[in-house]
């Protein structure tokens, strides 16, 4: 039986690996879970999975989380804030921690994590977005495994096994789309916080749902992939797959491609990524060809999904400018779900701030230089949706 932490619990992530425990106790148990502020989830987990440590990210939340588990016979550690949520990740004898934390409140969990002896189910793609110079160097000294959890990396990684060294020559990654992919271009101006959440194919957190829109979310996996499988930003394509059957695709040194298949299911590379090398049978539907009658590619519209020319860009720069790209598209994402910026905003935004930093972007940064990165890009950004705002405010004026 494997012991496993999780980190982000109550999101879609979280909540998929613990349907995943409750269908295999005689495989996995919980050692620790950390969530963010949803005391009610949180606290129906915890009776059902009696973890030994736990915490929740909101501070204010602390009290709420003790009263509602007060009755409980044995009850666990509880912590808060951001230090509880990395005594959880290197907590006791848990052998992986499954990173479900969204954004780059997830890298200093991990860093723990990885430094404790811990493998790392990532779920979580801003570890080695923002953080990747600095945790690939930890992966290797403590002898962990980095296992992706999300689909797309995960079918790269499924489809790698049995492939010799050198023998990789191309990665596909394949995107939804989003909402917008069968939208002309001019009607972007005129979408709603609504238009953006309604996505296609999967039911996602608002603000990967967002990242799927502007395309963002596949420009931060090309980075995550030239991390995880060492290849050149030239040889990492996307494209287009409405159908989101197949994960993801590697095409060989002799011209050979490979791709891994399934059903629309995130359990499946959370599975993979826990129960590794092995394969556990599952009661899920099986993927059915006939039923899915016809798989469709077409090349993403540049025009449409800008984000993505702004990723490899940062990426190809490299240094502390991916933390900012995904600081900034963080923070963006965030004013655009409070109705504060335009859709088309976001990238404008994220290209700005991007633009602003590369004079003191350093080449070989330190966790320090990431965090403060970060920090920098959030503020930047903040700052100029406000400039903006104030802008359109005086144009409007008689």
């Amino acid at each position: 039986m494997k012991a496993i932490s999780l980190l982000g619990s109550t999101g879609s992530i979280g909540t998929q690996t613990l349907d995943i425990v409750a269908q295999a106790p005689d495989q996995f148990r919980i050692v620790g879970m950390a969530a963010g502020r949803n005391v009610e989830l949180f606290a129906q987990q915890i009776r059902q999975f009696r973890p030994q440590i736990v915490a929740i990210c909101d501070q204010d939340k602390l009290s709420d989380l003790r009263e509602a588990i007060a009755d409980l016979d044995s009850p666990p550690i509880i912590l808060a804030g951001e230090s509880g949520v990395v005594e959880v990740a290197q907590y006791g004898d848990a052998e992986a921690v499954v990173t479900g934390i969204v954004g780059c409140a997830g890298l200093l969990p991990t860093i723990a994590a990885i430094k404790a002896g811990k493998d790392i189910a990532l779920a979580n793609k801003e570890t080695l977005i923002a953080g990747g110079p600095i945790v690939l160097p930890l992966v290797k000294k403590h002898n962990v495994k980095l296992l992706p959890a999300d689909s797309e990396h995960s079918a790269i990684f499924q489809c790698l096994q049995g492939v010799p060294k050198n023998g990789l020559k191309k990665i596909i990654l394949t995107a939804s789309g989003g909402s917008f992919r069968d939208w002309e271009v001019e009607r972007l101006a005129e979408v709603t916080v609504a238009d953006a959440l309604k996505h296609p194919n999967w039911s996602m957190g608002r603000k990967i749902t967002i990242d799927s829109a502007t395309l963002m979310n596949k420009g931060l996996e090309v980075i995550e992939a030239h991390y995880l499988f060492g290849l050149d930003y030239d040889d990492i394509e996307i494209v287009i797959h409405p159908q989101s059957i197949i994960h993801s695709l590697i095409e060989l040194q002799d011209t050979s491609v490979l791709a891994q298949l399934g059903w629309a299911d995130m359990r499946l590379p959370l599975l993979y990524a826990l129960s590794y090398p092995d394969r556990i049978p599952t009661p899920w539907e099986r993927l059915d060809l006939v039923k899915v009658g016809s798989l469709t590619f077409r090349s993403p519209d540049h025009q449409k999904y800008p984000c993505m020319n702004l990723a490899y860009a940062a990426g190809r720069t490299g240094g502390c400018l991916p933390a900012v790209l995904n600081a900034a598209n963080e923070q963006a994402v965030a004013l655009f779900l409070d109705e504060k910026i335009r859709f088309l905003d976001i990238p404008r935004l994220i290209e700005e701030t991007c633009d602003r930093y590369q004079s003191q972007n350093k080449s070989d940064p330190s966790l320090e230089d990431i965090i403060a990165a970060d920090q920098w890009a959030r503020q930047a950004v903040l700052i100029a949706s406000q400039s903006s705002s104030q802008r359109e405010y005086f144009l409007s004026r008689p």
